[in-house]
């Protein structure tokens, strides 16, 4: 058998109009760790994976990064509690999947860039 060439996703790019902006959001909204910045990007860490965010070098990467998702133990306490921070929710946590005994829930958000991410949780019902 053949060995895979990629190991796994290493970093994710996610591009910024204000650095300094998201930076708070991210790091202080969000609660993702800080590993360094220089002035033109960001490098956080979230469960092991690395996201970057960046001031994009030329307008034709200027746009909105893919949806992540953010993988929480409580959707509902999640949502409450980042409300308090006003981030802009697109929607209330709902489920979108039951499989068997699990069910996932999601809630959808934009970020301090306009980039949409999401919160999701597999909850026992």
């Amino acid at each position: 058998m053949e060995t895979a060439l990629i190991e796994k996703v290493g970093q994710i790019g996610i591009p910024v109009k204000d650095l300094d902006r998201a930076l708070r959001f991210y790091k202080e909204t969000l609660g993702l760790t800080l590993m360094f910045n220089t002035d033109r990007m960001a490098f956080l860490e979230s469960g092991g994976l690395r996201l970057m965010l960046s001031l994009p070098e030329k307008d034709e990467f200027a746009h909105s990064s893919s949806v992540l998702y953010f993988q929480v133990k409580n959707i509902k306490e999640t949502y409450e509690r980042l409300s308090e921070k006003e981030i802009q929710f697109i929607s209330e946590p709902h489920m979108v999947a039951k499989m068997e005994q699990t069910e996932t829930w999601m809630v959808f958000f934009k970020d301090t860039e306009g980039n949409t991410h999401a919160f999701m949780s597999e909850e026992q019902g």
